[in-house]
């Protein structure tokens, strides 16, 4: 066992621990008295209080005290940095192919079966590689269709293996038809109209799809140059028809509790999608760090992932990254200002309003 460390380090493991820190992995094991249970530091278990925590060296001196090892982090096993090293490997194979690899192929590579392959690369990045692969495919495509002569070469040489999956995922791949990217996007429509809301003033975007952006701000100069810099290539024209759809958002903010059915056209990678549709599962009312929602995404390594996809969100209120906090329970940041972040926050608190 660790031998009175200084204050300092305690602080230091403590903390570690309390931020499920995959760094510290294999710097030091923590175990738990009351369960009786030793772990690493990034384990995704609920957290025990301090008091109930013993510091060791390593794995042999928690077994030696009399403890066991966790079925959840499996301190025992293969370090952290081994696993995510691999998946790096992975990551750099599939991103190098012209043909994304088959998941057999990617097993062999790795030296591991398919199922455990998967439940790996999903655990370290947050997607199969089959997501990863469609994303890295998708870049390819936007890179391609820039400079390629037509929209058939930029599909073979982004990896399609036909022309015709091109087409059919062309308005999924790139938010409008594969000729009206090839156009510049000139064909490409969004209506957007501005209103006053609870937070200061509010943009509501739609697509032919449906809402593509919710923007947050105080000047509507401001927001409308917010929508054309996130779509650089559409036209952005204001549409005084949009009114339902902007009293629906403003309802949403004054009304949290109260759900609205809006159609949305969700555009991102993969694993952006997913962590906004984690965020839409957060009840009103309730909060989450990006560890817990990580880990209720079957992907506690991805904390950070979660964190970048939480910035990139579009829709404000309707994906709720307001709802996501620090550990400690204290405000993080956010894309339209911490301020609307707490009254946010406070008005999900009160509850459902009464009729």
């Amino acid at each position: 066992m660790i031998q009175t460390p200084p204050d300092s380090l305690t602080r230091q493991r403590l903390q570690q621990i309390q931020a499920r820190d995959a760094a510290a992995d294999g710097s030091f094991i923590y175990a738990v008295i009351t369960t009786g249970v030793y772990c690493r530091p990034s384990c995704p278990s609920r957290q025990a209080k301090a008091e109930n925590l013993r510091l060791f060296a390593n794995t042999a001196e928690a077994r030696a005290a009399g403890f066991r090892p966790c079925l959840r982090c499996k301190p025992d096993g293969e370090p952290n940095a081994e696993r995510q090293a691999r998946v790096t490997r992975l990551c750099r194979l599939i991103e190098q192919a012209e043909q994304a690899p088959t998941l057999q192929q990617l097993a062999e590579a790795a030296g591991l079966s398919r199922w455990h392959l998967q439940r790996e690369f999903r655990r370290e990045t947050g997607v199969t590689p089959k997501e990863y692969a469609r994303a890295v495919r998708q870049k390819r495509l936007h890179q391609q269709l820039a400079d390629a002569p037509t929209a058939t070469n930029a599909a073979f040489a982004a990896g399609f293996g036909s022309t015709s999956h091109f087409y059919a995922e062309a308005p999924g791949e790139l938010g409008m038809p594969a000729a009206d990217y090839r156009q510049g996007g000139a064909r490409q429509q969004i209506a957007f109209a501005t209103g006053p809301c609870p937070l200061g003033r509010v943009l509501v975007a739609r697509s032919a799809q449906g809402i593509c952006s919710i923007l947050l701000g105080d000047d509507d100069n401001l927001l409308e140059a917010d929508l054309r810099a996130r779509f650089p290539k559409a036209q952005c024209t204001p549409d005084t028809g949009l009114g339902n759809q902007l009293s629906a958002v403003v309802a949403l903010i004054e009304s949290p509790h109260q759900a609205q059915q809006l159609p949305l056209d969700v555009r991102g990678t993969a694993f952006q999608r997913r962590v906004w549709q984690a965020l839409q599962a957060i009840p009103p009312g309730q909060t989450r760090s990006y560890a817990e929602l990580a880990e209720a995404m079957g992907s506690p390594s991805a904390a950070r992932a979660v964190a970048g996809a939480c910035a990139a969100n579009p829709l404000a209120i309707v994906v709720p990254c307001h709802r996501i906090v620090r550990s400690d329970g204290s405000l993080s940041g956010y894309r339209w200002g911490v301020e609307r972040k707490r009254a946010l926050l406070q008005r999900e608190a009160q509850g459902p309003k009464d009729d």
